[in-house]
């Protein structure tokens, strides 16, 4: 078995905001691990990294389709860890380590981290003090809403006074940063590309726990995020469009009867 920690992520156009994700990576005390991004740009440019890497090229068949493209190629270049990552984040020269130690010590499960807007990328940009910058929180665990279909990030938009620090059992991981196991995969299965952009997440998590494998937080792994950089920032029409499509998808594939009833009702109210 490997040890190696496959890194996948995924560049549609975002090229500047993936530097600080490479520089990330090649600052890294462990270096055991290998970046495999998938780059869906119609207008290819060159990666420069001096980490190991894998270039993959495809079209833009969606998200979930990039992440396959990395994680499959892993699979075949007999990896067994992988870490699921957006590329518009960053994170301290720890963060290999923490990934590689937490899927170690939880195998068979799915770990997601402490997520902070990275600062200046704040969606309520004139809340905070200047001293809160980099520690207001995006994500800190989650759960599915099944009465709204929605997946609410625990702690969003809170500055962090310690309040999320333990570990813990969570019930929505988000795509931002998913870490696990060959094991998983085997169990789960790999992103439904039927979903494009967003939910393809949450379906994982909810496949994952129909298999009786384990969300957790784990707040000692913390990355930055850049809220929305492929999708032209938080609330673009991009972000609305398929949000609206895929939370539709997502909950009449699992929601309770009633809200696929309430789902469909607005369907319909909007296109009458």
């Amino acid at each position: 078995m490997k040890k190696t920690l496959a890194v996948v992520t995924t560049v549609y156009k975002s090229y500047e905001a993936t530097k600080d994700f490479l520089s990330s990576l090649a600052k890294q005390k462990n270096k055991d691990f290998h970046l495999y991004l998938a780059d869906l740009s119609d207008n290819k440019k060159e990666i420069k990294t001096d980490v190991q890497k894998t270039i993959l090229s495809s079209s833009n068949l969606g998200y979930a389709h990039g992440l396959n493209l990395g994680l499959k190629k892993a699979v075949e270049d007999g990896l067994e860890n992988f870490c699921i990552i957006n590329n518009d984040v960053f994170f301290d020269e720890s963060f290999i380590d923490k990934v590689t130690s937490s899927i170690t010590k939880h195998p068979m499960s799915v770990v997601g981290g402490k997520i902070y807007y990275a600062p200046h990328f704040e969606y309520h940009k004139a809340k905070y003090d200047n001293s809160d910058l980099g520690h207001v929180f995006w994500y800190a665990g989650g759960t599915i809403d099944w009465k709204n279909v929605t997946t609410p990030h625990r702690g969003v938009d809170t500055v962090d006074k310690n309040q999320f620090n333990n570990f813990e059992k969570t019930g929505f991981i988000t795509g931002c940063l998913m870490c696990f196991d060959k094991k998983t995969i085997e169990k789960v299965g790999y992103f439904d590309e039927s979903y494009f952009l967003y939910y393809e997440d949450a379906d994982f998590c909810v496949r994952a726990q129909k298999n009786k494998v384990t969300l957790f937080y784990d707040p000692t792994i913390i990355i930055w995020h850049k809220n929305a950089q492929s999708t032209n920032g938080a609330g673009s029409m991009i972000h609305q469009k398929y949000q609206r499509k895929n939370r539709l998808k997502f909950g009449l594939k699992y929601a309770p009867l009633r809200t696929k009833l309430h789902l469909i009702k607005n369907l319909f109210y909007k296109t009458a």
